[in-house]
């Protein structure tokens, strides 16, 4: 059920920025209030919030921060981050800014407060283009869900309620670009026109899997290849080596070797895809704590095979190779890899996420291998 919060004379809002620990929990906890009616909500692990606004991430290397948490009547209802993302500005101007990490209860005035708080923040540090959300960059959790809210997001994807798309409208944001999450059965079969195509280049082209024994080296290589093959992409910032080490510091943990794959060509690697497992079916059960007993669920999940979806949030294929017969090929070994892993492991459906809407050749490719989209994520903008 929908909660609708119509503001009385004597409420008000007020909106308080994020100094300490005790605000920034509660800033945190903010989204088990807005989300307390809708069973498609994820909560996600505390543990993991707390560090995303620590030091030790390595978005802060390159971008700053501030938070706000918007109150009626002294409780929380909402809250929005504004961040400065230098590595955004160089390559795509210096008067670049975005929101974010934004939550509210469906009321358009505690939303309008929000956007023009960090509208101001973000104005004050020469920003005339605003966009997002972004959380904090690109390369983490983006956009706001227009379509497919009736199931819960993956692992690392956002969730929404239906009113944030209409609300930003009222506040003057425009669509910039949607997202599409596809979702692939494992038990499916390609075309038999992709078939023929894989089996062209069969001999050309291996894959193998992630050599752990030489872990730091395959990460730079996959950081290498992401970062090449997206260069051209709308929005794209590349990932740091800090950004992606810490990244593969979490594989490392949660993945097998045959998790991460890599095809090369003539023996030179030039295309990858990660599965991830959902973790979000564990996460679910957890409320946003790996204490007492969460730890034990998320190993036992993991170790046994009992998580029945997952997602591929990365894969790349060489600009070299784009729009190219072999690099077809590549971009199917890549999505047919994650199928095959499935199959073994258990794993019913895999989101394939996200792709550019303006993305043609790889949308094509999904769409007549019978993939279907079943979400769509937006970013907005706003010239201030």
């Amino acid at each position: 059920m929908t909660k609708k919060y119509n503001l009385l004379t004597t409420a008000e809002i007020s909106i308080r920025p994020v100094t300490n620990r005790q605000e920034l929990r509660e800033f945190i906890d903010v989204p088990w209030y807005v989300y307390a009616d809708d069973p498609m909500w994820v909560p996600p692990l505390r543990l993991e919030r707390r560090w995303h606004f620590s030091k030790s991430n390595p978005f802060f290397e390159h971008g700053e921060w501030q938070g706000w948490i918007a109150y009626l009547d002294n409780r929380p209802v909402g809250r929005i981050s504004a961040q400065i993302d230098q590595l955004h500005r160089q390559r795509y101007g210096m008067d670049t800014g975005h929101f974010g990490l934004l939550e509210s209860v469906n009321d358009k005035d505690i939303f309008a407060e929000l956007i023009k708080t960090a509208e101001k923040w973000l104005a004050e540090r020469g920003t005339k283009h605003v966009s997002g959300p972004y959380n904090f960059s690109i390369n983490q959790e983006c956009g706001v869900l227009v379509s497919g809210f009736d199931t819960p997001p993956m692992v690392m994807m956002p969730h929404s309620p239906r009113w944030y798309g209409q609300l930003l409208d009222t506040q003057g944001y425009s669509p910039l670009k949607d997202l599409l999450a596809y979702l692939l059965k494992a038990d499916m079969e390609f075309p038999r026109i992709m078939r023929t195509l894989l089996g062209k280049f069969s001999e050309r082209v291996n894959i193998r899997v992630l050599r752990r024994n030489q872990f730091k080296v395959e990460m730079e290589i996959l950081r290498d290849i992401f970062n090449d093959a997206w260069s051209a992409n709308w929005g794209f910032i590349p990932f740091t080596e800090t950004e992606f080490s810490e990244l593969g510091n979490t594989f490392r943990f949660l993945l097998r070797d045959d998790y991460i794959q890599i095809a090369e060509v003539d023996g030179i690697p030039v295309a990858f895809m990660v599965l991830l497992p959902n973790l979000n079916e564990i996460f679910a059960k957890l409320n946003g704590s790996l204490f007492p007993f969460g730890w034990f669920h998320l190993i036992k999940q993991l170790k046994f095979g009992q998580v029945s979806t997952a997602r591929l949030p990365l894969m790349g294929v060489r600009q070299k190779y784009q729009n190219t017969p072999l690099g077809a090929a590549l971009a199917c070994m890549m999505i047919d890899a994650p199928r095959e892993i499935g199959l073994s492991m258990g794993i019913r459906e895999v989101e394939v996420s996200w792709i550019l809407e303006d993305n043609k050749s790889m949308r094509g490719m999904i769409e007549k291998a019978g993939i279907q989209e079943y979400k769509r994520y937006r970013i907005f903008g706003k010239t201030l």
